[in-house]
């Protein structure tokens, strides 16, 4: 590889990433519509119907940890408006539920059980409210969407992502130039998901997919999964996407419905995780407020499973062997079914293709972009002694090179995926 010096590229900010190193993190959608067996609700739905018998946060920040999350989202107020701390702007929140009498505040305590068990918290707040008339009076609304996001920015500690879902926004502008003095004044640290000061972006679909390449640097993005908006910057922006999907059919549990396969679920780390993207997975609570026994036993067969494929990683000792070329060594007797890339990243993403082969030119693997990480399967396991990773770009360089022996682990599959779909995303 050159040493010459990079040409300036949009880089990361350090918190940017930190957030994209810790790749993994869940989803908790619960609220009025975990009562009501609803995926959406209008704003109607009375507060008294949320009440779980039996709520643990603990619980699912065990799980999560379990599986190897490094972050938690929960859907603080969806776009019904209902709100899961005692919010001072409205009377639709858990205040007015028979939860804890009422006095109960589950931001409170997911916060606290992140603080217990070393998990970062982030917090979704809909900018879309069916609920409050306020929402259609746009000053008016701006006002009480500032208060509450104040709110959730001061009493709960530090927030590692703000998720601003675009449903029901299409054509509607709202205040981001506060919204941004609000978050940079009280969370500069918190990646803003998506919508007005982005740091990061959706990958466009619900399903967890992300397509190669997967680019970190762009001027616009999909507002959601409901219409064919897009949000279009000026300028481009570094914003690495985030692949968000529900462990079952809906995003809120429901009665009678089951988690992904354990073959789907790892294709969907492989083709978010491995191509570089972030994967927050929903893992919705049921009616006590606890992790259904089929979802946690999924999740824990899924913890196993990444494990044995991944668990155990031998690093590779990097040689620079021309410009674009870089030698591999491995310990002798190495078997490896997969091959790991990470890009170093500090000063940009500059990877823009790559070829795996072994020392004597077999072709093992090629892809476009790399990133943050690439995971490429090879089939069977083999013994190898040496790699040769050729990779294009402006003054591209790799941190790191890792293999993985995966025999005898769960194989990943999108089979029921596509089964079940009427088109095939492109493949990564």
């Amino acid at each position: 590889m050159s040493t010459a010096a990079h040409p300036p590229l949009l880089a990361p900010t350090p918190s940017q990433l930190a957030w994209q190193r810790d790749g993994l993190g869940v989803f908790f959608h619960v609220g009025v519509n975990t009562f009501a067996g609803l995926e959406w609700s209008d704003g109607t739905l009375s507060p008294e119907i949320f009440d779980p018998s039996d709520l643990d946060t603990d619980e699912w920040v065990r799980t999560a940890a379990r599986l190897g999350a490094r972050y938690v989202v929960l859907t603080a107020k969806h776009h019904d408006g209902f709100c899961l701390w005692p919010t001072a702007t409205t009377d639709y929140s858990v205040a007015s539920s028979p939860w804890r009498q009422g006095r109960g505040d589950l931001v409170r305590e997911l916060a606290d059980s992140c603080a217990r068990h070393d998990m970062k918290l982030g917090l979704y707040l809909s900018p879309w409210d069916r609920h409050d008339p306020r929402y259609e009076d746009p000053a008016a609304y701006d006002e009480l969407y500032l208060a509450q996001l104040r709110e959730l920015c001061t009493d709960y500690g530090e927030l590692h992502e703000l998720w601003f879902d675009g449903a029901g926004s299409a054509g509607r502008e709202y205040d981001w130039e506060r919204i941004g003095a609000l978050i940079a004044e009280l969370q500069p640290g918190a990646m803003v998901f998506n919508m007005g000061p982005a740091t990061i972006r959706w990958v466009g679909n619900e399903d967890g997919l992300a397509a190669d390449p997967v680019e970190y640097v762009t001027t616009s993005a999909d507002l959601n999964n409901y219409d064919e908006d897009t949000i279009e910057r000026d300028a481009p922006r570094y914003l690495p996407p985030e692949c968000d999907v529900s462990l079952r059919k809906g995003w809120f549990w429901q009665e009678g419905e089951d988690p992904k396969s354990l073959p789907h679920l790892l294709a969907i780390h492989d083709r978010s995780i491995g191509l570089g993207a972030n994967l927050l997975l929903n893992i919705p609570p049921d009616r006590r407020g606890r992790i259904d026994p089929a979802d946690a036993a999924s999740v824990r067969e899924l913890g196993t499973a990444l494990r044995a494929r991944f668990g155990a990683p031998v690093v590779g000792e990097m040689v620079a062997a021309a410009d674009g070329t870089v030698r591999v060594r491995l310990p002798e007797g190495t078997r490896a079914d997969h091959v790991e890339l990470r890009e170093r990243l500090e000063e940009g993403q500059r990877v823009r293709g790559h070829r795996v082969r072994t020392a004597d030119g077999e072709m093992l693997a090629e892809g476009l972009t790399v990133g943050v990480r690439r995971i490429h399967q090879l089939g069977e396991a083999r013994t190898l002694s040496e790699l040769v990773i050729e990779i294009d770009g402006d003054e591209p360089v790799l941190e790191q090179v890792l293999v993985h022996d995966a025999t005898g682990a769960p194989v990943p599959d999108l089979g029921d995926f596509y089964a079940a779909s009427t088109e095939r995303p492109d493949a990564g």
